[in-house]
């Protein structure tokens, strides 16, 4: 029996990054179905001024480019938002297996909320779904974060 491990501390860690470069402070982690981690990135869309730079797309980008294949089946995804409706469907897309997640996003969720990308049937593939993992690590990130902002 395999013991799990979470590997939020690791998206959390890129989360943090992404505020001391002033970007919202999401991460994500990539991991294969042996452990090994895929890819760790944070948002950059202010970096690159590219809406579509959300944490879990450079990410999945990542893993693709380094297995040299466009689906990640059997991997897991760990975020510290719930992600949005574009990278939901992305998550689909690119086979995640389970997607583990921190805070859930009211406003603009597509999982639990908002579009819930994964409950549409021209959804072809939905992750196993885990949340609240670490959440208030992650909320209170983004709360600091925006706090400042005012």
């Amino acid at each position: 029996m395999t013991r799990f491990r979470s590997h939020m501390p690791l998206a959390l860690e890129e989360a943090r990054k992404a505020a001391l470069r002033g970007e919202v402070p999401v991460g994500a982690a990539i991991v294969a179905p042996d452990g090994t981690i895929l890819a760790a990135e944070g948002n950059r869309t202010r970096e690159r001024n590219d809406p579509t730079a959300h944490a879990e797309l450079l990410a999945i980008r990542a893993a693709c480019a380094r297995l040299g294949q466009e689906r990640l089946t059997g991997c897991d995804l760990y975020v510290t938002l719930e992600p949005c409706a574009m990278c939901a469907q992305a998550i689909a897309h690119a086979r995640i297996a389970r997607l583990y997640f921190g805070a859930d996003d009211p406003k603009s969720g597509g999982v639990l909320h908002g579009a819930r990308v994964f409950s549409h049937a021209q959804c072809h593939h939905v992750p196993e779904l885990y949340d609240g993992l670490q959440a208030e690590d992650a909320r209170g990130l983004l709360m600091s974060f925006f706090e400042k902002l005012r």
